[in-house]
């Protein structure tokens, strides 16, 4: 059933007056870790700041995020972005989750039964907080982490089973016509491309771009250059706005590492990665790699920082990996343009390489580098500041 059940008669209520009053959606991250919730409060006047938003608080019984007999969960909010499905003066108000202490303190929500290690990096928790902190400390915040995420997804039918431009029983043709693609027989799904890229700019998100995907029914679009928690930030309500796009047209969207088996290429969220070091094209530093492409060659400048950069994630790659989101095994098998999960490796313009050198940063000598490996399910605020940390703070 669609999320709106009759367009016609909704758009009768689109436009109402509201009395002065505005409709503040607030938004979390449930205990999946992936998936997004929301509910709405009215509020009598506008926000000037995320400081005169109300902390408020949900069931988190039915979240996956407390026990039934201490159900209440706290929504602490963080960001404001424009309502695109409410339109102006309404907004969405990404929150953080905290769990309610005595004489009304509160802590970040954090699951128990649950690590980084053992979810694959994907909680339920709040992972913002800690992204917060290592954001924040003095060496990482005077390099300025900039960010660029390629998020990947696959929209299916409402039957979850069947991807866009796929045969009910059976498959498409292979791959090959699909990626960046035009015409029937080749895009499935544009409307909902288009339609959320819209909306997040409306929204005042980040977003820089999409492309159709390698299989038919996937595409992708791309938040950043966001600096530190900024990242994470657009990349959550990016997320809660294609949740919501979809609804509308009435598919699923996934964002599983490998949603369809065989001969597929998988889903990830390519992250592009840089400090100021690294951006700086009058950067004085010297760099000689002991391993890899460059190995017993000095290298000057940004790009010497930029391969120092991979080398220190190369020297963390397993345990960032486990961080990375869940389904890389099966997305992570050196076919389908990417390397295998027990292999670390870098390389110039090399899509099938752990982590990518873009070919204008090595001609130009400075500039950034995508680690190819997070999954497209992969919690942003993680993934982000566990490479700023490796790079940083290691």
């Amino acid at each position: 059933m669609a999320g709106a059940l009759n367009p016609a008669i909704t758009a009768e209520f689109v436009n109402l007056d509201q009395g002065g009053r505005v409709l503040a959606e607030y938004v979390w991250i449930d205990g999946t870790g992936i998936t997004l919730r929301s509910k709405t409060k009215v509020l009598n006047s506008a926000p000037k700041s995320v400081d005169d938003l109300p902390i408020w608080n949900y069931d988190g019984s039915s979240t996956g995020q407390a026990p039934g007999e201490d159900s209440e969960v706290l929504l602490k909010p963080v960001r404001i972005f424009r309502d695109p499905f409410r339109a102006d003066p309404n907004i969405l108000v990404l929150c953080e989750t905290y769990r309610p202490l005595g004489g009304g303190d509160m802590e970040p929500l954090k699951l128990a039964e649950q690590d980084l290690i053992e979810q694959w990096g994907i909680t339920g928790n709040n992972t913002r907080a800690d992204a917060l902190k290592i954001f924040q400390t003095k060496e990482v915040a005077e390099q300025k982490c900039w960010y660029g995420l390629e998020q990947e997804y696959t929209l299916f039918h409402e039957d979850k089973v069947t991807p866009l431009g796929w045969p009910k029983s059976g498959f498409p043709g292979p791959q090959g016509p699909y990626y960046c693609s035009a015409g029937v027989g080749n895009a499935f799904g544009r409307d909902v491309a288009d339609a959320h890229m819209k909306a997040c700019l409306y929204a005042g998100i980040t977003i820089s771009g999409l492309n159709g995907e390698v299989m038919p029914g996937q595409w992708e679009y791309q938040v950043g250059p966001c600096e530190g928690i900024e990242s994470g930030d657009h990349a959550a309500m990016a997320r809660y706005i294609m949740f919501r796009v979809s609804e509308r047209f009435n598919v699923h969207v996934s964002f599983d590492a490998k949603p369809i088996l065989g001969d597929w290429n998988g889903a990830g969220c390519h992250t592009n990665f840089s400090t100021a070091d690294m951006r700086n094209p009058k950067m004085k530093y010297e760099y000689t790699p002991e391993s890899g492409p460059y190995a017993g060659k000095k290298l000057t400048g940004g790009f010497a920082k930029i391969v120092e950069g991979c080398d220190k994630i190369g020297a963390k790659a397993a345990e960032l990996l486990h961080v990375y989101g869940s389904g890389n095994e099966q997305r992570l098998t050196g076919k389908h343009e990417t390397a295998d999960m027990s292999t670390f490796n870098y390389g110039v313009a090399n899509r099938g390489a752990s982590i990518r050198i873009p070919r204008e940063t090595e001609g130009k000598g400075y500039g950034y580098l995508e680690d190819r490996r997070p999954s497209a399910n992969m919690d942003a605020y993680v993934v982000t500041s566990k490479i700023a940390e490796a790079v940083l703070l290691a």
